[in-house]
């Protein structure tokens, strides 16, 4: 355990830090899985309104730094190749 008071700070706040891009991360998860669960049910009109939300909070992750735009990008690309394939 750290001493000195900057360090322990630096603890807390790293810990707060990644407990806040877990919580990004698995609500990214949730709703991408929804896109594809909608797309596994063929339903059209459900996997797009999925597919909007999910590319809203990916943005919303990268825009905070929990996701490289790349990965991001990467991403949003995929689902929206696998909801278009749907028709």
């Amino acid at each position: 355990m750290a001493n000195i008071k900057s360090a322990k700070k630096r603890i807390l706040v790293a810990q707060t830090r990644a407990d806040r891009n877990k919580a990004i991360r698995s609500a990214v998860k949730t709703s991408v899985k929804k896109v594809y669960a909608a797309i596994e049910a063929n339903d059209k009109a459900a996997a797009q309104a999925a597919l909007l939300e999910a590319t809203s909070k990916i943005d919303k992750a990268t825009s905070k730094g929990v996701y490289h735009k790349n990965y991001a990008s990467r991403k949003i690309s995929r689902l929206n190749l696998a909801v278009n394939k749907m028709a």
